[in-house]
């Protein structure tokens, strides 16, 4: 998935109700950025901090400027990382259309936010004749508290846990389930849950798991210009 061409890149101010950053762009000026990240963003907003901005071209937009990357150094070394929730749909589609998702290839439609269980959209169902349909659930993973292993949620999630009920419910109706970690860290080999944050959540996650939920995890591949999947990376339980 490209990027916007000529991200702005600024210094971090601060973060606050969770959809608004002030900071400091090259200039001296300081604007405030939308956040489009509902999460704790633990690691990610400490002042001071290199981020990079999307700027929109709409002449209406309340907040023109949209915070999308940050540098952080979580052991080995500083690196960019993704912060907005909105883009690992798209990077997945990309994927998705390119068959570079082994285990979901060979489908031949892709629908997006298909209505589903009690009052739900699925982020993509895959459909083929001869093939039981496939209902994927994408989750964006952007914290790491030890340097390689990255982990989700950073904050409780009771939406997540209906959707990882919501998928059981599809494979007990005879159909695939896939819950798709998308990690937006490009130097994370491994994912594990964030129990400690959720329990509710590592519970119905056990719990998908054991009626049959698919579970599996990509890291990505980030620089200034495109965020795309680089690999599966193992979950650890």
């Amino acid at each position: 998935m490209k990027l916007q061409a000529d991200l702005v890149p600024a210094t971090l101010l601060r973060r606050y109700k969770r959809f608004l950053a002030d900071v400091e762009l090259a200039d001296g000026s300081m604007i405030t950025a939308h956040v489009a990240n509902p999460g704790a963003m633990l690691g990610l907003q400490a002042p001071g901090a290199r981020v990079w901005l999307s700027k929109s071209p709409s002449k209406t937009r309340k907040l023109p400027f949209s915070w999308e990357l940050i540098e952080a150094d979580f052991g080995n070394g500083p690196e960019l990382v993704g912060v907005n929730t909105m883009h690992p749909n798209a990077i997945v589609a990309e994927a998705l259309a390119a068959n570079a998702i082994p285990e979901l290839a060979g489908y031949d439609t892709i629908r997006r936010e298909v209505k589903y269980g009690a009052a739900s959209r699925v982020d993509f169902l895959l459909e083929h004749p001869s093939r039981p349909p496939c209902y994927v659930e994408v989750k964006n993973v952007h914290m790491m508290r030890q340097p390689g292993l990255a982990e989700f949620p950073d904050s409780v999630t009771a939406r997540g846990a209906r959707h990882l009920d919501e998928l059981a419910a599809m494979v007990a109706a005879s159909a695939r389930a896939v819950m798709l970690f998308v990690v937006q860290i490009g130097s994370s080999t491994a994912f594990a849950l964030a129990r400690d944050i959720d329990p509710a959540y590592g519970r119905a996650f056990d719990k998908a798991c054991a009626a049959g939920v698919e579970a599996i995890a990509y890291t990505c591949r980030i620089d200034h210009g495109s965020i795309v999947l680089a690999g599966r990376v193992p979950i650890q339980p």
